[in-house]
Parts: structure tokens; sequence; C-alpha cells
């Protein structure tokens, strides 16, 4: 409980940080560092990424930067998304599906690196509201792949909700860290309501103490991180993530036997 307490900290603080890319170290965490196995830790993570999303959230409820509009055009794509993403992640072996996984956080990682905070996408009209008929296919195909990537692999999908909110609809930093927050947590109930059948397999006790520590570390770190530069959490984030991706990587492929048979 004390090491699922630790790792939800660290977890929930990065999320209520940076409203992006924070849950994706709750897979290896839960896997690796808690010890449990693939097809309960990605439900777990489902549960905590949720509740920790909704944590964060409620310190960001009356501040007014929530654009609920947009995020009801991503939740329609990434609810459905999220049951065929869970349907393809039980396809593949647990080896390679960290593999994968492992190739994500890469991903994930890079992003972050080279990312820009510019605003005023090409959807943004001159009156500043949202250009709906030329770029709703565009916010419903990133709403879908968010879907898809939560249900197979147990992640909250912030880190591509957010570069889309600025760089496509051109909302604002702040708006784009809140908005992706609605999502990410109904997005992860729906990727946890297809993963009901493994419900009965998880350990509650790790599954509270995680989400627990995950909610109180988001919630503080909604109310206070503003006052951290944003870009220097981001750049060791990154870069942390690089080195588990690794280290993820290689488990999987030279040493499968610390993996739990489904």
């Amino acid at each position: 409980m004390l090491i699922a307490a630790v790792f939800g900290l660290v977890v929930g603080a990065l999320l209520g940080l940076l409203g992006a890319g924070g849950s994706i170290l709750t897979i290896p965490a839960l896997v690796y560092g808690v010890g449990i196995p693939l097809h309960s830790a990605i439900p777990t993570s489902l549960l905590v990424v949720a509740l920790s999303a909704a944590a964060g959230l409620i310190a960001r409820w009356r501040s007014n930067v929530i654009r609920w509009p947009v995020a009801l055009v991503f939740a329609v794509a990434s609810v459905p998304a999220a049951f065929a993403g869970t349907a393809l992640g039980q396809l593949v072996p647990d080896r390679w599906l960290l593999v994968t996984f492992a190739g994500l956080m890469v991903t994930v990682a890079v992003r972050m690196l080279t990312s820009t905070t510019e605003t005023g996408g090409a959807c943004r009209t001159s009156s500043g509201t949202v250009n709906w008929r030329s770029c709703l296919p565009k916010a419903l195909a990133a709403g879908a792949v968010v879907g898809v990537l939560t249900g197979a692999f147990g992640v909250g999908g912030g880190f591509i909700i957010v570069p889309a909110l600025t760089m496509l609809l051109g909302l604002t930093a702040t708006e784009a860290v809140a908005t992706s927050l609605v999502v990410v947590t109904v997005t992860a109930l729906a990727g946890l309501g297809a993963h009901v059948r493994a419900m009965p397999d998880l350990n509650y006790t790790i599954t509270i103490a995680f989400a627990g520590a995950a909610m109180t570390a988001a919630a503080v770190a909604g109310r206070f991180g503003h006052r951290i530069p944003a870009p220097t959490i981001r750049r060791v984030f990154a870069y942390l993530i690089l080195i588990v991706a690794l280290a993820v990587a290689a488990a999987a492929l030279f040493a499968p036997g610390t993996l739990h048979a489904r």
C-alpha cells in the first residue's frame, strides 16, 4: 500500500500540473512498481486516471476556463472508441502490448520536448469562436484516437487532447488543460466500463491507496501548480518518460517472466 500510495502521489501531481501525459506512468508503476498483472493494471489505471482527472477538474471548476461544448464533441467520439480500444488490446499478448506501450511513451516524451504553447489554431474565427463546420471532423478524429488509446492502454490521452485543443481549436493553454480533464474523466470511465469483467480481480486495497494519493496530489497540484514553470516540468517529465519507456521495453522483451500470464 505504501508503494502504491507513493506512485499515486507522483502520477496525481503530474496529472494536476500538466493536464496531459501525467497518467502515462500509471501502467509501468502498477506493473513493475506495485507488481500487479497487466490485465488488472489497465482497469486499475483507468479508475485512478478517472478519479485523478476529476480531482484536478474540481480544482478548476469555478475558474470559468472549461469549454464544455468542445469537451462534449471530443467525448462523443472518445467514449465508443474506448470500447473498441479495449477489444483491440485484449487481442494482443501482454508482452507486445507493453512494447507498444513503450513506443507510445516515447511518442509522448518527444511531443513534450518539441511542442510549443502557441494558440489561435486554424479552427478559430476572427470573433474567437470555433469554426465547427470545417474542424468538426478533425476534432472527432482526435477524440476517437484518445478513446482507442484509453481503452487499450489505460491512459488518459491528455497528451493528444491538449495539443489538439490549442493548435487545432485555438484554446489557450489554461482552457485546454481544464477542458482536457473533462474528456479524460469521461473517457476513462467509459474504458473502465469496457473492462467491467476484470473488476472482480482488482486488488481494491492497492487501488484505493493509489487512487486516493493520486486524487489528493492532483487536487493540490491543480491549485498551486501555476507557481512552477511549466516548461521546466515538461522537460524533466519528458526525460523521465524516456527512461521508463526504455526500461519497460527491455523488461517486456528480455524478462517476460516478470509479467503475469493472462
